[in-house]
């Protein structure tokens, strides 16, 4: 039996959070309080945690900076750095305080940390002095997990009443206000502008503001005081992430400039609108798990796409997790793409045809079902031609799949795409 089931099974619901606080305490006090000794930023949201902490990451060594990155994608400190496969977005309270100490032997000045609400709940981002905390955006999800939407943002509230030196906020979320009203020495927001409508929230915080977005099908652009930044990455959404990063390197006195070379030379982060063939057709693969990630990576595909058809596979999660979102991300993809397929994610202990039958709904003429994700992969590549684009979402760059009984099958959609690629050749 795991850990965490043992810990369910002998202590009293009452006393969970109790547990998890002492814990937390503990790993603080077994590696001597690490976070002490370097600077903490900590990045939440509901999407766009792991490009936005990577782009800081970036930022930060462009400035001359030693780092170290803790991400749903990857461990890093220093030129040291291994997958994250642990399907955790915020490593338990003794892996992260281990993680720092390592992070503070190597040298590392700063440390970039994504933080979770499930983390928060769980305490695990107790006794980390964090310098600054990072606002991404907010969106439903993990709500049967946390009881609500209110409780779900409550929890991501909590990291922000325990951080109180720096909060940089995105000014153009609807949540924006909620956040802005817990205390901190410094604010920040970042915006683009004609759609800062929370800006007045942010009263004597300074404001990164982004002007002129062009978006194309190779990345995009924007101007920030007069400055031209130019991205690899795609999406609008990435133009948030990059002002967030942008907004924290200023929180820390990183020069505009820096930050403006700096994100000119990322590439996307791994499994995060991903271009994994370019010709004859475009195939990505993007983790959308939720249904506001999912609408923005469709919205994307889009951009140039001409009279060029859009090819979609995806699934959902199984173990009883956010069954809400089924249908409607199934709806996203019946609205945006002209041909889906859906296919098995994570089911977990569930049935993978009664996954994909609630994410299809009543149907609809573009929609196919192959339960097997590789015979679903290689119907979607075979079928697209010439000036097409084919979308792999859910799974990103994660290299297994949950099956029943705590059983993992290796797994990667961007292998299995060049597998079937080649096949077709």
């Amino acid at each position: 039996m795991a850990p965490k089931s043992i810990v369910k099974k002998i202590i009293p619901e009452f006393a969970i959070g109790g547990y998890h606080y002492l814990a937390a305490f503990l790993g603080a006090l077994f590696f001597g309080f690490p976070s002490r000794k370097i600077k903490v930023i900590g990045v939440t949201g509901t999407n766009g945690k792991s490009s936005t902490a990577a782009m800081i990451d970036r930022i930060l060594n462009e400035a001359g900076v030693k780092t170290a990155l803790s991400s749903s994608v990857e461990f890093r400190i220093g030129d040291k750095a291994w997958k994250n496969s642990s399907r955790m977005t915020m490593p338990g309270r003794f892996a992260l305080q281990k993680f720092l100490r390592q992070a503070v032997a190597a040298g590392c000045q700063y440390a970039v940390v994504e933080v979770s609400s499930e983390g928060v709940r769980q305490h695990r981002h107790r006794f980390i002095d964090f310098e600054a905390a990072v606002f991404t955006n907010l969106a439903p999800e993990h709500i049967e997990s946390h009881g609500s939407f209110e409780k779900y943002r409550a929890a991501k509230g909590e990291f922000f009443k325990a951080c109180r030196k720096i909060h940089i906020l995105n000014a153009d979320d609807a949540n924006c206000g909620y956040f802005a009203q817990f205390r901190a020495q410094k604010k920040y927001g970042y915006a683009i502008e004609g759609k800062n409508n929370n800006i007045s929230e942010m009263a004597g915080g300074e404001i990164v503001l982004a002007r002129n977005i062009k978006l194309s099908p190779i990345g995009s652009s924007f101007e920030i005081a007069g400055r031209r930044f130019d991205l690899k990455i795609l999406g609008e959404f990435n133009v948030y992430n990059a002002l967030a990063a942008i907004a924290c390197a200023r929180s820390q006195g990183v020069d505009l400039d820096i930050c403006r070379t700096a994100l000119a030379g990322m590439e996307a982060v791994p499994g995060r609108m991903e271009r994994v063939i370019g010709a004859p057709f475009e195939v990505f693969v993007d983790y959308a798990v939720t249904p506001d990630a999912l609408g923005k990576a469709y919205q994307t595909a889009k951009i140039g796409l001409g009279s060029g058809k859009l090819i979609c596979v995806l699934g959902a999660c199984g173990g009883g997790r956010d069954k809400w979102k089924r249908p409607v991300m199934g709806g996203l993809a019946k609205k945006y793409c002209d041909r889906v397929i859906l296919a098995n994610e994570d089911p977990y202990d569930e049935d993978s045809q009664k996954i994909i039958d609630q994410i299809a709904g009543d149907g609809a003429p573009n929609i196919e079902k192959i339960v097997d994700r590789r015979k679903a992969i290689k119907r979607a590549l075979a079928m697209a031609k010439p000036g097409d684009r084919v979308l792999v979402t859910g799974k990103g760059c994660e290299d297994s799949m949950c099956l029943a009984a705590g059983k993992k099958m290796p797994w990667n959609d961007k292998t299995v795409i060049l597998e079937e690629m080649a096949g077709l050749g």
